[in-house]
């Protein structure tokens, strides 16, 4: 097998159920915390939408925003989601390799995006990279594993 076809393989052949099983039971991935992590994510995504004043569909009304100003706003989308899950006792650093991972992918993938289909896509892809009944890709499973370690590293849990 060429480089090309292993590449294309890991990003579209689908893994058996067995190996999906394995690989979450290997990395320790608990499926309720799982979907906490999806649920943090896409709250995050949210209020990044919801409250993002730089580029519409309406090229006249275009704010110009800088990469700063992006990264503030990333910053305060993602101090009011880690508050907010506070609230519920769900508690997340503020800082950590789970923040720095989120912003450099929201920073690529929706603030930096050009496209308005990428970004309207992207709650999509979320539903589908988490979506527990569907048939998993090897990029998925690496994908979850980074966002579900980087996110579970970073959970500050109580001791009673």
């Amino acid at each position: 097998m060429d480089s090309m076809e292993n590449f294309f393989n890991y990003l579209s052949k689908p893994v058996s159920q067995e190996d999906v099983d394995i690989w979450f039971k290997s990395n320790n991935i608990i499926f309720e915390k799982m979907e906490l992590h999806y649920e943090f994510i896409i709250s995050l995504l949210d209020l990044i939408e919801k409250t993002y004043l730089g580029e519409s569909p309406n090229p006249n009304s275009k704010i110009d925003l800088s990469e700063e100003d992006n990264t503030k706003h990333f910053d305060w989308c993602w101090s009011k989601t880690v508050e907010s899950f506070s609230k519920e006792n769900i508690l997340f650093n503020l800082d950590g390799d789970h923040y720095e991972y989120l912003k450099t992918l929201f920073l690529e993938i929706f603030y930096n995006q050009i496209e308005n289909t990428i970004r309207d896509g992207i709650k999509s892809f979320f539903k589908e990279l988490f979506d527990l009944d569907k048939e998993f890709t090897k990029s998925d499973l690496d994908m979850i594993s980074t966002i579900y370690k980087s996110l579970d590293k970073n959970m500050v849990y109580s001791v009673y």
